[in-house]
């Protein structure tokens, strides 16, 4: 499907993807409407064009991102380098977020 869309167009079509990738691919295996709405705006927020440049950063500090292309090393280093227990900031949330998910 992705192939099909990036074969036929000068540019990415975004709002499609995201429909296709949230309410087709996914959406049948997400029932509840909340968790619905999540998967849509976290879609919505990383699916753009600002995401396939290289400066581009999942997370305000910087830690998440998407490395340049290279060689297996390059992504080894990657994700060697990234936390052992993930901050709330990657899933949009403030940091607190976590003093409710420990009590």
């Amino acid at each position: 499907m992705l192939q099909l869309f990036l074969d036929n167009q000068d540019e990415v079509p975004w709002d499609a993807l995201v429909y296709v990738t949230g309410h087709i691919n996914y959406g049948g295996r997400v029932t509840d409407d909340n968790d619905r709405a999540c998967l849509m705006s976290t879609l919505m927020r990383y699916c753009k064009a600002p995401s396939l440049e290289d400066s581009y950063r999942y997370s305000p500090s910087g830690t998440y991102y998407a490395p340049p292309d290279g060689g297996i090393e390059v992504y080894r280093d990657y994700v060697d380098q990234l936390p052992l227990l993930d901050d709330p900031e990657i899933f949009g949330l403030h940091e607190n977020a976590n003093m409710i998910f420990e009590t």
